[in-house]
């Protein structure tokens, strides 16, 4: 076989990078960035080159597998999907619909499967379905529901063409961006700058972000909320906003006056651990840019004040003339245009909880932080058996260390995964999807979010094996499965004959064909996946441009600045910091605030069993500045002990001048060594679960997404003969 050159995206991050992917004799010998791709532009980054590991990894299971005791046999796929609809038909029929749980993790949404999955969901109708939202962007989707509307409206920072970028607890250098999909981020901060603006990064760490910036904020862990309101005071009392320009696009202004009438950057200084002047500069210099734009990601996300901090960045932008404009927050004009017909979808915020009561439902799902004690909770409602979806929340979720023996006490479980990870070594039954690079796809979720319009095709670089299932053949059958008895037997057969007919690419082809750049609205000129297949490189559809009248979803199509239960938690909020109240109390002896940090070759838990990506130093330390590192006679390298009053783990130290005094770092995704666990090149690295230190009942105040930042931890030598190198050593508390 002679060599061949493929052109596709890179799907594992939402950067979806274009790719050169060169084949010779069945193996992956190069794949290099695409310079043709309409968005990355020939970037790429280390993850990319991971594609070809992924595909050849050994440890990847091909074939459908049963688990006989401790170990695993392989199934046929007709008896795997038998034995799975016999078994959850007769846990639903026992205890009900919701007795069936369902997972769906981030990977999913990186390919257009995840609408299958989405179907699967709506077939069970189950109330215990949770996804990876709800660890991640689960604040800033409740913002944009409250704010505009519509829970997809989150938008997307111009990056291209603003004058003043300000970075706020995201690190998009390593990122590529999210919920901005913005490859190659270091060159369009540059560009910024080439053109004689301003960057600047708000974050306890100097992050790779911030090495590139003009100015580097370290705010305290928490402290974004003070800093905001802080800044909305100075712009609210310094006559920087233009009011009537404010009042003919929105509702609630003399409210959010009367919120930070005493907001006053001296009051906020200590709570936001930054100065009143750099606040007050940061605060002008926003209102008299050309174009400006607050980014905020997921660094704000996870925090008891996710919601609160959102509301406010979104606020900011749009006070200082910056939302729905060039260079600030915008919305994209994708070729599927999801965003125009999802604001007539109801949320259904509170339609449901949990058993306890505590935790609402938002967008027809609970927090995750729940789903541990949902199964291991005895009573009326108790999940008894689980599906999920290229996810790994034994790993990605705070539950207290509880998930493995929840999952391992169901009833049944099924996973559909490519790996026997720390999660599905629980499965009854593991189904494994082909390969990334063996499917062709059109992702019609990243254009919603994407900073330029575009449509891009994902070409399959090896054909699947024969007996080989992609992801939503995988849903599909899952579908049929669970139908009703009438149904299934005499429709079964004809539902699966129609969904192996309506693949992910034709569904896109028909989104395309009735969208905005559609043949039905252009005639012949108009936009298909056809001619994006064709392209290499995708269609570039230009710039974003103002469109939000046509999208918001308020009844009076204006902005809500200020929805009255923001403004009243705001005001709790404002009242403790009066009393000197912090958000979250420290218990006695843990003195140091516990953020997250990730790494360019490494993406939550995937591709640690890579050799090319865990290679060179160790990377899930903890980073500590060197006066706290002094302060407890520690020494860069060494083993220590991280604690809080929910558990211990065991890492090695790394001393840096790259973090505040009082914080320190730990990435999660790590801490392989568990028996059973299916990929061996992970298992030998070290590394620990950052995520047995965090409590899951400390969340968003709205959103109940799990707050894993500000976590209050001790740090301290680790006793000799300690775990560490492989991850062993991690202790529950009760």
């Amino acid at each position: 076989m002679s060599a061949s050159t493929i052109a596709r995206q890179c799907t594992l991050c939402e950067a979806h990078c274009g790719i050169l992917v060169t084949v010779e004799q069945y193996r992956v010998t190069r794949i290099e960035g695409n310079p043709q791709d309409v968005l990355s532009n020939g970037y790429i980054c280390p993850k990319a080159t991971a594609m070809g590991g992924l595909h050849h990894d050994p440890d990847r299971l091909r074939t459908p597998v049963r688990r006989v005791g401790a170990s695993f046999e392989p199934v046929g796929w007709e008896e795997a999907f038998q034995e799975i609809g016999q078994r959850l038909r007769k846990v639903r029929r026992e205890h009900g619909p919701s007795a069936i749980g369902m997972y769906l993790g981030n990977p999913a949404a990186h390919s257009s499967s995840v609408l299958y999955a989405i179907l699967l969901r709506a077939v069970l109708l189950t109330r215990n379905f949770f996804s990876a939202s709800s660890i991640d962007q689960f604040p800033q989707e409740f913002v944009a529901w409250r704010m505009f509307g519509s829970n997809v409206l989150m938008p997307v920072t111009d990056i291209d063409r603003t004058d003043r970028l300000v970075v706020l607890g995201a690190n998009p250098a390593v990122s590529n961006g999210s919920i901005t999909t913005m490859p190659n981020v270091k060159q369009r901060i540059r560009a910024v700058r080439r053109r004689g603006g301003k960057v600047v990064v708000i974050d306890p760490r100097r992050t790779e972000t911030a090495r590139l910036a003009d100015q580097h904020v370290a705010v305290s862990p928490g402290g974004d909320v003070y800093l905001l309101l802080a800044m909305l005071h100075v712009l609210v009392t310094e006559d920087l906003c233009d009011e009537a320009a404010i009042r003919s696009v929105s509702t609630g202004w003399d409210q959010v006056c009367a919120l930070v009438a005493e907001a006053t950057a001296e009051r906020m200084a200590p709570l936001a651990g930054v100065d009143a002047q750099t606040i007050r500069v940061l605060a002008r210099e926003h209102a008299a840019a050309a174009s400006a734009v607050l980014y905020a990601r997921v660094g704000v996300s996870q925090q008891v004040t996710g919601t609160l901090t959102h509301w406010l960045v979104n606020m900011i932008n749009a006070v200082t003339g910056n939302l729905d404009r060039p260079g600030g927050q915008m919305f994209a004009t994708p070729p599927v245009d999801v965003a125009r017909y999802t604001k007539y979808l109801p949320v259904g915020y509170g339609a449901w909880t949990d058993r306890s009561g505590a935790y609402k439902s938002f967008r027809s799902e609970l927090p995750v932080v729940v789903l541990a004690e949902e199964i291991l909770a005895e009573g009326e409602g108790q999940v008894r058996a689980m599906i999920s979806y290229a996810g790994n929340p034994v790993l990605s979720t705070p539950q207290r260390g509880r998930l493995s023996a929840a999952l391992e006490s169901l009833d049944f479980y099924v996973a559909v995964d490519m790996y026997i990870t720390e999660t599905t070594r629980h499965a009854d039954i593991i189904l494994p999807p082909v390969s990334p690079l063996e499917r062709e796809d059109v992702n019609i979720l990243f254009p919603v979010f994407s900073v330029r319009n575009n449509l891009r095709y994902d070409a399959r670089v090896f054909d699947p094996p024969a007996d080989g299932l992609e992801d939503w053949q995988i849903m599909a059958r899952l579908i049929t499965e669970m139908l009703p008895l009438p149904a299934r037997r005499f429709s079964g057969r004809v539902l699966n004959a129609v969904f192996d007919r309506i693949s992910p690419v034709r569904v896109a082809s028909w989104g395309v064909a009735v969208g905005p750049y559609g043949v039905l609205r252009r005639g012949r000129k108009g936009l298909t996946v056809a001619k994006a297949r064709a392209a290499g490189g995708g269609i570039d559809l230009g710039p974003l441009r103002p469109r939000l009248r046509s999208l918001i979803g308020t009844k009076d199509r204006k902005v809500r600045l200020a929805p009255e239960d923001f403004v009243a938690a705001a005001r709790v909020v404002l009242d403790d910091a009066r009393q000197g109240k912090a958000l979250t109390t420290p218990a006695e002896g843990y003195d140091l605030k516990l953020i997250g940090r990730r790494h360019l070759r490494s993406n939550n838990s995937w591709l640690h069993n890579v050799p090319a990506m865990v290679r060179g130093r160790h990377r899930c330390t903890a980073l500590m500045h060197p006066v706290d590192a002094a302060g407890r006679g520690l020494s860069d390298g060494e083993l220590v002990a991280v604690s809080s009053p929910i558990g211990s783990i065991v890492v090695p130290l790394e001393v840096s001048a790259d973090i505040r005094v009082g914080t320190v770092a730990i990435p999660h995704g790590w801490g392989h060594g568990e028996s059973g666990v299916g990929w061996t090149v992970a298992a030998s690295v070290p590394g620990a679960n950052v995520n047995l230190l965090h409590d899951p009942a400390l969340t968003d105040m709205f959103s109940g997404a799990a707050a894993v930042n500000s976590t209050w931890v001790a740090v301290t030598r680790a006793p000799a003969g300690s775990g560490g190198g492989t991850g062993v050593g991690a202790v529950e508390r009760e």
